[in-house]
């Protein structure tokens, strides 16, 4: 069985963050709703409490039952989860005046404390919160201070639980992965997450879960996909069909390119051309989330269909990962997204879902996908929207706009890979603007389409910041699309992050 720390997940932005840094610590964790305590404890060594974007006074505050974890499991709470397990301890917590929040020194640290260990009195530590723990109750111990909150750290006597009014799981809280590693010590975790026993256990887990059943894969092209497809492959063999869509929304040659790459990998693919079904299901319509919605359905429709062809499936798999399920529906019910490829199935399929990435970011598949010694150009691609060019083309889709963006993003990609930089840029695509300009080409007037090129740099998706490409690249980027590409008279290129712009434009 493999041990984990649960993360109590109260809203936090940098929830997720606090996954990242204990798997990178080599701990396994998941991160699971603040009103969702597993029932079954036996391999859980240690919880950890979210932020929140709440106020522990807050009528709509997520409050949970700290009784079934307290002195049960070591705890720590980071900023509202310190502030909740003092304000539910008849401790006080008050209204700071105004937010605290940025770089901050711990200007007295308790160095006999555990969660302390090797932390040096001037640490940098990130703050983020409007209230203030004030008052802490009589068995609770200060084992922290800034020169501006008196109480950043305590700890409660007699029992392993400890809270933070800062976030250790920021980049700007330089001995936080420190803290984090102490209170894994804390917990006498092994610290034995690795892609090695992620294949080892997952591919167990899949037999048990699967036995002899039959499944359908959805192949996109995509790393995740086909990080999936080899893992399934690996537990259960031939029992394996995977399914490769050309929706017509493909990049330029993909649908050909991928079934090529996919024979060294030794699996069962059927490639399924439905293109004009698909173009005539969005036939005018211009709403990002209708569009999604209309292709995810589609994909449900083409897979239902194939299936019933091979008898007796009974599970359909998904690579989804875990930007997917965050971005489809946060703890505070904000949809920021639809994916796809996220949010159950329709009961008219009858088959139930399987997820073996489900709880890996973006960099630890590709870890899998090494240790599963698929080929590099598979693992290096870069992600790729389920919905394809659907979301690149902003507004309704005509088969003329998606060969005028295929053309554009091929050479695009194309010269990243020339220019030794394809590697070093998280994900690149071309966006098709719902605008015309005004254009000289020889003597004549022009009016024709623009495009933006998108180009970011990230590790999971979860933020992102635009890619300083060379100057020259990018001229010769527009130059080459504005003279090969029949219909495209202006290029430009976006320098927005994420947040608070999103990776995609729709």
């Amino acid at each position: 069985m493999l041990e984990k720390i649960i993360i109590l997940d109260f809203g936090s932005q940098t929830t997720q963050l606090i996954g990242r840094r204990l798997r990178e610590l080599n701990e396994y964790c998941e991160i699971l709703p603040y009103n969702k305590f597993p029932e079954n404890t036996d391999d859980i060594k240690g919880v950890i409490l979210s932020g929140s974007p709440y106020s522990v006074y807050d009528p709509v505050a997520f409050k949970a039952d700290l009784n079934q974890i307290r002195g049960k499991f070591p705890l720590l709470g980071i900023c509202y989860g310190a502030q909740y397990t003092v304000y539910t301890s008849n401790g006080t917590v008050e209204s700071a005046g105004s937010r605290e929040y940025g770089r901050a020194n711990l200007s007295y640290i308790d160095n006999k404390d555990a969660l302390l260990k090797d932390i040096k009195p001037g640490s940098q530590i990130w703050m983020s919160h409007g209230d203030s723990i004030t008052k802490i109750p009589t068995n609770f111990k200060k084992i922290a201070s800034t020169n501006n909150v008196e109480l950043a750290a305590f700890k409660v006597e007699g029992e392993k639980t400890w809270g933070v009014q800062f976030h250790p799981e920021v980049f700007h809280t330089l001995d936080g992965m420190q803290i984090l590693e102490n209170f894994l010590n804390i917990c006498e975790c092994k610290r034995d997450w690795s892609p090695a026993s992620f294949v080892e256990s997952t591919v167990a887990e899949l037999k048990k879960q699967l036995g002899n059943d039959k499944v359908v894969l959805g192949l996109s092209g995509g790393v995740d996909s086909s990080v999936a497809a080899v893992l399934l492959n690996k537990a259960i063999g031939k029992n394996l069909t995977c399914i490769f869509v050309d929706h017509g929304l493909l990049r330029k040659n993909e649908f050909q390119n991928v079934m090529k790459d996919y024979e060294h990998l030794g699996l069962n693919v059927i490639g399924v051309n439905v293109k004009d079904k698909f173009y005539i299901a969005l036939a005018g319509v211009s709403d990002p989330e209708q569009k999604r919605k209309i292709i995810g359905s589609g994909f449900i429709d083409v897979f239902d269909e194939e299936a019933h062809k091979i008898k007796n499936v009974k599970w359909l798999a998904q690579g989804t990962i875990y930007p997917d399920i965050i971005e489809s529906l946060s703890i505070t019910g904000t949809v920021i997204k639809s994916h796809h490829n996220v949010g159950g199935l329709p009961e008219k399929m009858n088959l139930k879902l399987c997820e073996p990435l489900r709880l890996l970011f973006k960099d630890e598949v590709r870890k899998v996908g090494t240790e599963l010694g698929m080929m590099h150009q598979l693992i290096k691609r870069q992600p790729f929207p389920g919905p394809g060019l659907a979301v690149r083309i902003l507004g309704d889709i005509t088969a003329e706009k998606v060969r005028i963006l295929q053309d554009a993003d091929d050479i695009f990609i194309n010269g990243l890979r020339e220019w030794n930089l394809y590697d070093k840029v998280w994900q690149a695509g071309v966006i098709l603007l719902p605008v015309q300009s005004v254009g000289v080409m020889g003597d004549e007037r022009t009016y024709e389409n623009a495009v933006a090129l998108r180009a970011v740099t990230s590790t999971d998706a979860m933020t992102a910041d635009w890619a300083q490409l060379p100057y020259e690249f990018l001229a010769k980027m527009s130059n080459e699309i504005i003279n090969k590409v029949k219909g495209v008279n202006r290029v430009v290129y976006d320098i927005s992050s994420k947040p608070p712009a999103t990776i995609e434009w729709e």
